[in-house]
């Protein structure tokens, strides 16, 4: 059963009586909501007392339904609520009646619903479970007609409004019994449509002076103060004090986000060949050919050299790489949209870390040591001769070219200082310098060093100079197997939770060991 909160409109606010009349529901009428359109069938909602309370917060009851019914037209629902005798139903009546807090917010479970052809959701069955007093704009449908307070009191002009005691009233009368239904299991669909109101004037009540900063409070009495009223200038001047007020100067939240942490680079596997997984099993065969034919040097009419082909299979495990987050249902449902994404996104992304830094480990533990060791980050000329012995190496091993190199950060940092006389031999753009051998700048991870297309990676288990910080691969000697990430949801009723697992699965193929070539660390 899914949840929509849907603002509509104010007909009337009856100061004589304390009531707020109004239109809950239009039905038929279409409206812009968090999940797009939203649009109520014609008596899809059947017309049930319920309490009102301010901008949905259950904690703040100002009335309880005094009628609600089908409007004499059929086209939706009109309701009367009986305002509570409290300051904070007498605020409502102030607000309502000056356009400050001018509409009706319903709050419906649905459970039978369509999905018209421009994406509208239209509500077919539904149950009204609340409705609040907002200021959000929301469908234009209804007005306000009038407005008053308590019948027996007299009668106030605007500039009276807020210096008079209010007449005291006990805890009893001021209770509202909450009586609208846990929602702790249902899905919550947000929706945000305009209402207007027509301002009347306000009558029959007082209330005491007090400092509650609200922006709509403080309009309220900046156009009071331009009036000549002077508890209204008290009260701008101490609003305008933002240092004790901050309220009045929101913090506003931008939809950027701040991520230093991960961005689904894998340049282990970007260096290496790729593969589609096979669609069962966790592991699987590759054949391989272990022995070849023999051909040889023949004499006239002798006899051919004979050695059979031999062939054997080199099996490959299939892992699962799947991360979990568990969260409240309100987190999901009454915060941006943007959180989810960007929560999926780096799951995503450490998804990538993992597989990416497994492809690593695996070359490196598969990979040729160089007979040769440095005790230090290599010189130019040292790196010259990982190169050239790291390419022959390769080639002799697997009959194929070594056509990359993997680096990791702090290598890269060193091919990035070499230089000559000064004038780098790496850190330029190619054709900018005569002794260039290639390109490795600080933005990209990306580059050539000596004939070697350069991958930089910080998925390794070692950030420093270490035996495989500089790996020359043949990347047709390994294949990076994998499936589509999928992503699975599970609502948790008991506790209100909802789970959420992004998984895939993947497989690194070492089909010729000797198609690494790793650097040596004395």
């Amino acid at each position: 059963m899914k949840k929509v909160i849907t603002p509509m409109h104010i007909l009337a606010a009856d100061s004589a009586s304390r009531t707020i009349t109004g239109r809950i529901v239009t039905f038929e009428e279409t409206g812009n909501a968090s999940i797009g359109k939203v649009q109520f069938a014609r008596n899809s909602i059947e017309p049930t007392p319920v309490l009102l309370n301010l901008e949905h917060d259950r904690t703040r009851r100002i009335g309880k339904t005094l009628e609600t019914s089908l409007s004499a037209d059929g086209t939706g629902i009109d309701a009367t609520f009986k305002i509570a005798n409290t300051t904070a139903g007498t605020d409502a009546l102030v607000e309502a009646a000056e356009g400050l807090r001018d509409g009706f917010s319903v709050e419906v479970y649905f459970d039978e619903y369509d999905t018209l052809k421009d994406g509208t959701v239209r509500i077919v069955k539904g149950e009204l479970t609340g409705v609040a007093l907002t200021s959000e704009p929301a469908i234009r449908s209804a007005r306000v007609e009038e407005v008053a307070a308590t019948e027996n009191e007299e009668q106030v002009s605007d500039s009276t409004i807020g210096t008079e005691e209010t007449p005291t009233t006990t805890e009893k009368e001021n209770e509202v019994e909450d009586t609208v239904k846990d929602a702790s299991t249902a899905e919550t669909v947000e929706a945000a449509q305009s209402v207007t109101v027509a301002a009347n004037s306000i009558g029959g009540f007082t209330s005491k002076p007090r400092l509650e900063f609200t922006a709509a409070k403080y309009l309220e009495n900046t156009i009071r103060a331009s009036m000549g009223d002077e508890n209204a200038r008290l009260y701008v001047a101490a609003a305008s004090d933002t240092t004790d007020n901050a309220g009045l100067v929101p913090t506003r939240q931008l939809t950027e986000v701040i991520n230093g942490l991960a961005n689904g680079t894998r340049s282990n596997i970007d260096a290496i060949s790729r593969g589609v997984l096979p669609d069962a099993g966790m592991s699987f065969e590759i054949p391989k050919i272990t022995q070849l034919p023999s051909v040889a040097i023949t004499a006239e009419a002798g006899t051919p050299s004979e050695t059979d082909q031999n062939a054997a299979f080199v099996t490959v495990d299939v892992k699962k790489y799947a991360g979990q987050q568990t969260f409240s249902v309100e987190l999901l449902d009454r915060t941006s949209p943007l959180f989810f994404n960007e929560l999926l996104s780096n799951m995503s992304a450490q998804m990538a870390k993992a597989q990416d830094t497994a492809v690593n480990a695996a070359l490196i533990a598969g990979a040729t040591a160089d007979g040769t060791t440095t005790t230090t980050y290599p010189t130019a000329a040292e790196l010259l001769g990982i190169v050239s012995r790291g390419a022959a190496s390769v080639y002799n091993g697997t009959q194929g070219f070594a056509r990359n190199i993997i680096m990791n950060t702090s290598q890269w940092a060193n091919v990035m200082t070499l230089n000559n006389n000064g004038a780098p031999l790496y850190n330029v753009s190619a054709g900018t310098n005569n002794f260039t051998g290639g390109q490795a700048t600080p933005q990209s991870v990306r580059g050539n060093v000596a004939g070697l297309d350069l991958y930089v990676t910080a998925n390794t288990a070692a950030g420093t100079d270490t035996d495989g910080s500089i790996l020359i691969v043949n990347p047709s000697a390994y294949t990076w197997y994998e499936s589509p990430i999928y992503r699975l949801r599970a609502d948790v009723i008991a506790s209100g939770q909802v789970s959420v697992m992004v998984y895939g699965y993947g497989a690194i193929a070492t089909k010729i060991g000797a198609g690494a070539f790793k650097n040596n660390k004395a």
